[in-house]
């Protein structure tokens, strides 16, 4: 197995568990509290991490405009759609807003074909563009215009799939920039990016929103939860994007789709619709395509 796919099901997996968790510290606290919890959490592993990475780099030497502008860009857009998200997650109609949120890896192959020099062949636009319709068609997405100009969920949706993919491409594009092995330069750009978005949430929880401070370590467990599993899956999509097309990455990445189902159907014990398997085929169809494509 490739490594960049490795990393990919590792943040799957982690992700998974970490929007969970997020939607039930999002019942007690606000959007951006359980925003900055994600961050806030997740920097001292983010910095355990980086040092243990970097002993035999001179990583200093290797820095460069490219990385700080890019890994800027790529933060304040990552704290956007979470936000975006954690929003339409508090919606009764979530699953709508939800689901156009993985439109992220469409929007990712063609704002990284126009603007990021990331373009993809035939096959690699396929499985994009199967692993999309395959989460929609499952969550039984249905979109009129109306709905667009009126449903908060969609809105909520939509932006948080654009933030993520300006993300994915703006951290794949400072990783690179470092010249140095993946890894590490995944952890660079990580480590980097987290210490900024906390001091960013941070400071708006405190001027704004002072009060959700203390609900924030009255929900510790979950805070820590959220915040070890948000950098392990962030380990997972950092290096996975420093070796391999933003957009193939999440696609594969639209296999938690299918880690969903499973929870839903083994734990819970309901049952599948026949949508839900038409989506599932067409999710999976995405996989060995974008396999055969990479």
């Amino acid at each position: 197995m490739d490594t960049w796919i490795s990393f990919t099901l590792l943040a799957v997996v982690m992700q998974s568990v970490r929007t969970a968790a997020q939607k039930q510290i999002a019942r007690k606290i606000s959007p951006q509290a359980a925003t900055l919890v994600r961050y806030l959490f997740g920097l001292p592993f983010a910095l355990l991490y980086f040092y243990w990475l970097q002993a035999d780099y001179s990583i200093i030497e290797t820095l460069n405009p490219t990385f700080f502008v890019s890994a800027s860009f790529a933060a304040v857009s990552q704290i956007a759609a979470t936000v975006l998200l954690i929003k339409a997650l508090t919606l009764k109609n979530f699953a709508v807003g939800t689901a156009l949120a993985k439109t992220e890896a469409l929007l990712t192959a063609v704002i990284g074909s126009l603007f990021f020099s990331a373009a993809l062949n035939l096959l690699g636009y396929l499985s994009v563009f199967l692993g999309v319709a395959g989460v929609l068609v499952a969550s039984n997405c249905r979109v009129s215009w109306a709905d667009l100009a009126s449903n908060r969920s969609i809105k909520f949706g939509v932006g948080a799939g654009l933030g993520f993919a300006l993300a994915s491409l703006w951290i794949r594009d400072a990783s690179l920039s470092l010249g140095i092995e993946a890894v590490v330069s995944a952890a660079t750009v990580l480590v980097f990016m987290v210490t900024l978005q906390t001091v960013l949430c941070l400071l708006w929880v405190v001027i704004f929103e002072y009060p959700q401070i203390a609900l924030i370590f009255k929900n510790l467990p979950a805070s820590i939860l959220i915040g070890i599993t948000s950098l392990a899956g962030s380990i997972g999509w950092f290096t996975a994007m420093s070796l391999q097309n933003a957009a193939l990455v999440k696609t594969l990445g639209q296999t938690e789709f299918l880690v969903t189902i499973a929870i839903t159907t083994f734990y819970f014990s309901e049952k599948i619709s026949v949508r839900e398997l038409v989506g599932i085929a067409l999710i999976a169809l995405s996989v060995l395509v974008l396999l055969w494509a990479s």
